[in-house]
């Protein structure tokens, strides 16, 4: 009887090896040989991301401990100084005392005699000073008002604060260089010397402006009399004003120890 031949299949099977006499031939292995170096792609992969978290960690560490660049501590400084209107307390931006000297050259002091509680940018100065003010983004006014040495004349000296420097510029100019024109109000303080000294006693006006503040002063008899047509105007009244203006000014804007890392400072 003939035996049927049956065709096997196209795909040739894989060969395997002859087995010894006796024993069973192997089964055919299931698994692929991977190829050389692949067994180790893994490792090399998890090398070169510790490596770059090193790296990474090396910048973050230099970063967080390397001194301030000289841009970033003079923007240090500008947002501290910009910021002394609130954080100041008001004694501190209005001291007790005011030195001042007169052309005869004799050192004297302004007192205090009291500090406004509103600071409203539109209330401190005259309508017409107000709406330029408001234009440069004038964001408070504080006032004081001061009396000589020998309490006959009273001087209000207002910081206007503004967010930037030139915004503090182009208001400067709009501050009248004499009054009575329009500037900063009087501030009188009832039961005081000043209870009199009203918008209509003001004599003579300064206005000088550092950094993001213009502080402004206005000058006149402390009783409250306005200067006369053709009277002849004291001379002390033209110089107080710029004096006192300029004795706020200057501590208020004057650089202060760069302190990193603290609350006050931020660089």
């Amino acid at each position: 009887m003939a035996r049927a031949e049956i065709p096997g299949p196209d795909t040739e099977p894989d060969e395997v090896p002859d087995a010894a006499p006796g024993t069973a031939p192997d089964a055919p292995s299931r698994h692929r040989h991977r190829p050389p170096g692949a067994a180790a792609a893994p490792l090399l992969i998890a090398a070169a991301c510790a490596t770059v978290l090193v790296v990474a960690g090396v910048r973050l560490a230099g970063e967080l401990t390397r001194a301030p660049t000289p841009a970033e501590r003079s923007a240090a400084v500008a947002t501290e100084i910009g910021r002394r209107y609130r954080a100041w307390p008001a004694g501190r931006i209005f001291p007790a005392a005011l030195r001042y000297t007169l052309d005869e050259g004799s050192a004297e002091t302004a007192r205090r005699i009291g500090i406004g509680t509103d600071t409203r940018c539109d209330t401190a100065v005259d309508p017409q000073l107000s709406a330029s003010l408001t234009a440069r983004g004038c964001q408070a006014v504080l006032r004081a008002t001061y009396l000589d040495q020998a309490q006959g004349l009273a001087v209000t000296v207002g910081v206007a604060a503004f967010p930037d420097t030139a915004s503090a510029h182009g208001a400067v100019a709009w501050f009248p260089p004499r009054a009575p024109t329009p500037g900063l109000r009087a501030l009188p303080f009832a039961g005081t010397v000043t209870a009199q000294f009203g918008d209509a006693a003001r004599q003579a006006a300064a206005a000088a402006q550092r950094g993001p503040y213009v502080v402004a002063a206005t000058a006149g008899y402390a009783d409250g009399r306005p200067t006369l047509r053709g009277a002849r105007r004291l001379p002390e009244l033209a110089e107080l004003a710029p004096q006192l203006a300029d004795a706020v000014l200057r501590p208020l804007t004057a650089p202060a120890e760069i302190r990193c890392g603290t609350r006050e400072w931020s660089c």
